[in-house]
């Protein structure tokens, strides 16, 4: 699956250029001066994007680099119309956001299922010589040329959409509650970064009610400068409604130990560190923290931290204000759960918590602002093997070793005397 999930691919597209007009005078039988009838040249071929909600991948066109759209037909005698391009429809996910592939800055986004975005203009037709006939100019000799093409280099980027997203650093359990809780079955194994991918499932809840849950790869502290799998995979927490925290209850401490709530707090303050430097408007979502493996220490540890949460709440300081049970208004908290996927402990209080934050009214409109990106950082070119094959080094080159202007009108017995 690893090989087949593409969510980032760069392609050159081109539209079509504007057919000319036509410069023709009729000709028939009688009729010596029958005056200009030239047609206008048919439009140039749009290049469009359409969304399709049964595409999942970009996989489809990481072999198709070009994308062109035919160019318009000339216009003909008889004010014949030129024939219009044919227009070049591309499929795409559901997420897909389209950024300039030469300067990173965003041109659109596809959302909904068959919206359709231009994303080239074809060039208009010109128009024949008919339309240029006046009293004055009765026999006009010229007419207008199709406008040219549009062409650029664009990025897609795929951007997961799901109702919850798994956030926390490698080994946190994130793949083994996506595999609990829902039918998916992600790899699951002891060593850090085994989701290479990101991974989507349906949660089932009470009364045939679900919503979808997306695994995102581990981040680690620096991922916002390209640590770990960097910046590759962040981009899919942006569509989701709500930031589900995954932290450890056996996280350790130097000071406090294990599972204690400094150590819970120190690693949850990393990943909104990283999530921050990515993009500040991600600190704005629902969030909640879960305390995984709850499983892997004793109960008193699990009552000191249950203990320490209710008297000393988390707060969202950048997520709207919440309205709580007696009218007053104040900063949202962030709920506290602690589950054990392993145990299926804690499991159901956790869907209730994230269906009421799903369902709240404040997080129904999921509206993110795409900025520029950095076209240089987020290519991620192929490493080059190393060939000990001996290769031809050409003359373009080397600079000095190879500058021919110093022999231009010396012929080889002359060079010999002069060296």
């Amino acid at each position: 699956m690893a090989a087949n999930f593409i969510d980032y691919v760069k392609i050159y597209c081109r539209s079509g250029k504007g057919g000319a007009g036509s410069l023709h005078f009729h000709r028939a039988k009688y009729v010596p001066k029958g005056g200009p009838d030239g047609g206008d040249g048919g439009r140039g071929g749009h290049i469009i994007l359409r969304g399709n909600r049964n595409l999942w991948t970009l996989l489809h066109l990481k072999y198709q680099k070009h994308i062109f759209a035919t160019d318009g037909g000339h216009g003909g005698e008889s004010r014949s119309f030129g024939k219009d391009g044919e227009d070049r429809i591309i499929e795409v996910p559901c997420g897909t956001v389209v950024y300039d592939g030469d300067t990173g800055e965003f041109l659109c986004e596809v959302k909904e299922h068959r919206q359709e975005v231009i994303l080239l203009k074809g060039g208009r037709g010109g128009l024949g010589n008919w339309h240029f006939r006046t009293a004055t100019n009765q026999a006009p000799r010229y007419a207008q040329p199709g406008e040219p093409c549009e062409e650029r280099n664009v990025i897609l980027q795929l951007k997961v959409l799901a109702d919850v997203g798994l956030v926390g650093f490698p080994n946190a359990g994130k793949s083994t509650l996506l595999s609990v809780v829902s039918a998916a079955k992600p790899e699951i194994a002891d060593y850090p970064f085994t989701t290479l991918t990101p991974q989507l499932g349906i949660v089932k809840y009470r009364d045939e009610q679900s919503f979808c849950m997306a695994d995102i790869p581990g981040i680690i502290e620096g991922a916002a400068e390209g640590k770990g799998l960097g910046l590759r995979f962040l981009r899919h927490i942006e569509r989701n409604a709500v930031l589900l925290f995954l932290v450890p209850a056996n996280t350790y401490d130097l000071e406090g130990g294990i599972g204690t709530p400094e150590a819970i707090l120190r690693e949850y303050e990393i990943l909104l560190n990283e999530l921050r430097k990515y993009n500040p408007e991600l600190l704005s979502k629902a969030r909640v923290l879960s305390i995984s493996k709850s499983d892997t220490v004793d109960q008193d540890t699990l009552d000191r931290l249950k203990a320490y949460f209710n008297e000393h709440p988390i707060l969202n300081e950048d997520a709207p204000e919440a309205t709580d049970e007696w009218g007053g208004t104040g900063p949202a908290r962030v709920e506290v759960c602690i589950f054990s996927s392993a145990a299926y402990m804690g499991i159901d209080e956790l869907k209730d918590v994230l269906w009421t934050e799903i369902n709240k009214e404040c997080n129904q409109v999921i509206e993110i602002s795409h900025a520029p990106i950095d076209v240089v950082q987020i290519e991620r070119p192929e490493e080059e093997e190393e060939d000990d094959e001996p290769r031809t080094i050409y003359m373009n080159e080397v600079d000095e070793e190879w500058d021919l202007s110093k022999y231009r009108g010396i012929g080889w017995d002359d060079l010999d005397d002069k060296e």
